[in-house]
């Protein structure tokens, strides 16, 4: 089949459109308000996008309290959501008021950054403190500001927990981080295999986990 986005319609009994690029990642967006209130909120268009240094970056449409959180204090934190997570990041993604911290509803510890003052989510095993770097807005072909808006940050302090190290290091298995699916499906990486690029040698980095049963 094929249907134009802009003008179509696609047939089918819902939008195919999550679905088509997938699994996406899930940035755990945790952020402070101007008063002082803490968010947290799953974002399913999130990802790592500059490793050198490392940039990332999450959209939703409309704006919601993480983007404006961000853009008025200049700070966010990413906490990587996880299997064992799974209701607990379910549930923050609820609508709350402004004045609601989704932490404290949920019944999530959050403990102290280094570099921001954002906290972060203690049983999550990775996070990435973040400092705004700008929003990036979206508009069509035609001209139409689209509703979503990119947030970009700047990486400026990695927390690992060290029992997801293996030699160094990280073992995807022992995080088993959670991913977006179309619909409402998500799945979980709980094995990996290895692929080696054209021409790299054979000493490269290598570790191999057993699946997690």
């Amino acid at each position: 089949m094929f249907y134009d986005p802009r003008s179509d319609e696609h047939g089918l009994p819902h939008s195919p459109v999550t679905a088509l690029v997938t699994p996406r990642p899930i940035g755990w967006i945790s952020s402070v308000s101007r008063a002082g209130v803490v968010n947290l909120s799953p974002y399913s268009f999130f990802n790592l996008v500059s490793a050198y240094p490392p940039f990332v970056m999450f959209s939703s449409a409309p704006a919601k309290d993480s983007q404006r959180n961000a853009e008025e204090t200049g700070e966010f934190v990413v906490n990587i959501a996880t299997y064992d997570l799974r209701d607990e990041v379910n549930a923050s993604s609820a609508e709350f008021g402004a004045h609601v911290s989704e932490p404290a509803v949920v019944g999530l510890e959050m403990i102290p950054c280094r570099n921001v003052r954002v906290p972060r989510v203690a049983r999550s095993p990775i996070a990435l403190e973040c400092r705004y770097s700008k929003t990036v807005g979206l508009e069509s072909g035609d001209g139409k500001p689209n509703p979503s808006a990119i947030v970009i940050g700047e990486v400026v302090g990695i927390h690992i927990d060290e029992a997801v190290l293996v030699e160094g290091l990280i073992d995807v298995t022992s995080v088993r981080p959670l991913a977006r699916l179309g619909y409402m499906d998500y799945c979980v990486v709980d094995e990996v295999f290895e692929i080696r690029r054209p021409g790299e040698p054979a000493a490269a980095l290598s570790r191999k986990a057993e699946p997690v049963s």
